[in-house]
């Protein structure tokens, strides 16, 4: 299956920059994000369903955790290092993860021609990990993750500060997008976004 892609700006030029989110987007990750939450909210006797966790799409880990412990009544003195313990899980499994190829192709097409950058609302370090583990950290010029800016999505500023990377416009962009948070904080930029559907492009 293809993506529906716009293929000129409103006015006829071309884009002149794409933004892709990482996780559910770039890489098939949210199955082994949502592995990582289970057992660690399984070490406090909690537990949540798929659904939830995918409602959640978009937000930042530290939000994900708040949500949760709120919701189950939880209170940690140490939620930073339960945080940590979550993404070395992830990263226990980062070795399954495989490449939506449908977003990926598209990465690879415009690689060379139009600056490409990841936004994402993960931390650095797990972002980069993954994309090496896909084998396309090459592909982009700038990796903006939740340590570059202060408001996240449905914010605008993951997107403006990917598009300042760039050195692109914001109204010149086109973003890839899986979460309606993420589709929200595109069109609070001012960019053009791409819908990626969850299943259908996992076939």
């Amino acid at each position: 299956m293809k993506l529906d892609i716009p293929p000129y700006l409103p006015d006829g030029r071309r884009f002149a920059g794409y933004l892709f989110d990482c996780d559910g987007t770039l890489a098939d990750t949210m199955p082994l994000h949502y592995r990582s939450w289970r057992r660690l909210l399984a070490e406090h006797g909690m537990s949540f369903s798929e659904a939830f966790f995918y409602g959640l799409g978009g937000k930042p880990t530290e939000l994900i955790f708040e949500l949760l412990c709120r919701d189950h009544g939880l209170v940690l003195s140490d939620v930073a290092g339960a945080i940590r313990r979550k993404e070395e899980y992830f990263v226990e499994l980062i070795h399954e993860v495989k490449p939506i190829e449908a977003v990926v192709s598209v990465a690879r097409q415009w690689h060379g021609i139009v600056p490409l950058a990841v936004v994402s609302g993960g931390l650095r370090r797990y972002v980069e990990l993954t994309l090496e583990a896909i084998g396309i950290r090459h592909l982009f010029e700038a990796v903006v993750c939740v340590e570059d800016y202060a408001r996240a999505k449905p914010f605008p500023d993951p997107f403006l500060e990917g598009a300042r990377c760039l050195k692109v416009p914001p109204c010149d962009c086109l973003v890839f997008e899986d979460s309606i948070l993420g589709v929200e904080a595109a069109a609070a930029a001012g960019m053009q976004c791409v819908f990626v559907p969850r299943e259908e492009l996992r076939c």
